[in-house]
């Protein structure tokens, strides 16, 4: 538990200093940071190595289908506040990324951690975390996530009898049914826009209610809790019922939720609201997200969305019309395979932009804009798109490592 300050043995020692070479050597090699790869040396030379590096931390861990790397970059300033933190900042959120992470926060006293979805109960029971804030459930990666209620039920089961206080959207029914199970639970109304994998009870399965901004279940009873923290338009009400106005640099109403979530978890600590409130209007951008860039004498703001509810909340954030708008969309990996969630995404709203379309299934993705009546342009590059895109700053939307593309393109 945070605040036993025993020294790492001899092992986990060799592991932390294995890991960091093979990270260098992944760096001078040009393939990437090399978190990943040194994660998974140390964890192979000393499997308990995660909990051992947690032990003298005060330990958030953040898990969602969409924002947690944001969540957690506004979580880790608001705790800058009373003390220095570590945090797998770039995203990489699997148990090798997180532990090359906490290999570099020997003096850090609060660990804030973002967590896959898939990985969240097995982290948990690793790190005997303080506080874990769940912020969504949607559909994302089917081929490799599996559906939304399977997961909500890993959480639900992986998170009973746990001592961490729980943070969680009490708009989300999936959020509610998996954070039910546990002793403590502050929650927040965060609001869900993307409501389409929450019309059926978690419960019970019964068709859900959702009067306004209500919901509950006409069979079985499983409804909305009721919030302590509350997003409202502009501020975050805490549970005093005290308004605290939220001043982001990030756009969009997604990361004002963000920053509702995070002032809850700092309050947690004793971070007043308006003191976390303040440092997370430092945030600028995000692993490259929200930045605006010059390429080719353009300005291109860079925009991440990766399942249909990310590309819901990036709809409502971008320039009206005539604002030109690239889309980029992959299937690898990290992506998922599988790229049927196109058809669920509304891009009806994109109707009046000049559409540019490019990326390893850009012709997934122009089908899709043709059934939509969209008028639209397949190109081969980025470059080629940025050339004949009327004036303007450009909105450019991307899935995962669509995204990472895109960056290594424009250098940034």
């Amino acid at each position: 538990m945070a605040g036993n300050t025993e020294p790492l043995s001899p092992r986990a020692k060799l592991a932390v200093t294995a890991g960091k070479a093979a990270a260098a050597v992944s760096r001078a090699a040009g393939r990437g940071s090399g978190s990943v790869i040194g994660g998974k040396v140390a964890l192979r030379l000393d499997p308990d190595l995660l909990g051992a590096l947690a032990q003298h931390l005060d330990v958030v861990l953040v898990s969602a289908t969409n924002g947690k790397t944001t969540t957690t970059r506004l979580i880790a300033e608001a705790l800058r506040a009373s003390g220095p933190v570590v945090s797998n900042a770039l995203g990489a959120n699997m148990p090798a990324g997180i532990t090359s992470a906490l290999a570099g926060g020997s003096d850090a006293r609060y660990g804030v951690i973002e967590v896959d979805e898939k990985y969240l109960s097995g982290v948990a029971r690793d790190v005997t975390p303080k506080v874990i804030a769940l912020l969504n459930l949607s559909r994302d990666q089917l081929d490799r996530a599996a559906e939304t209620r399977m997961l909500a039920e890993k959480w639900r089961e992986g998170l009973q009898g746990s001592k961490a206080v729980i943070v969680a959207n009490c708009d989300d029914p999936l959020i509610v049914w998996s954070a039910s199970s546990s002793q403590n639970v502050v929650w927040v109304a965060a609001g869900q826009e993307w409501k389409d994998d929450a019309w059926s009870c978690p419960s019970c399965g019964g068709v859900m209610q959702r009067p306004g901004d209500d919901w509950f279940c006409g069979e079985c009873g499983f409804r909305r809790p009721m919030p302590s923290w509350v997003l409202s338009g502009d501020h975050v009400l805490d549970p005093h019922g005290s308004a605290w106005p939220i001043h982001l640099q990030l756009p969009g109403r997604a990361n004002k939720a963000n920053a509702a979530t995070s002032a809850a978890v700092a309050a947690v600590f004793g971070v007043p609201p308006q003191v976390a409130l303040e440092r997370m209007y430092q945030v600028q951008a995000v692993a490259g997200r929200y930045d605006v860039i010059s390429f080719q004498g353009r300005e291109l703001r860079l925009l991440l969305a990766k399942n249909p509810a990310g590309w819901l909340e990036t709809f409502s954030l971008i320039d009206p019309p005539p604002t030109p708008v690239i889309l980029s969309v992959n299937a690898r990996g990290a992506d998922g395979t599988d790229t049927s969630w196109l058809w669920d995404v509304d891009y009806p709203r994109l109707a009046g932009h000049p559409i540019f379309v490019i990326g390893d299934r850009k012709l997934d993705l122009a089908v899709r804009l043709e059934v939509a009546g969209l008028d639209f342009r397949v190109c081969e590059t980025l470059d080629e798109a940025v050339q004949l895109a009327p004036p303007g700053q450009i909105e450019l939307i991307a899935n995962y490592t669509a995204f990472q593309d895109v960056r290594r393109r424009v250098g940034n």
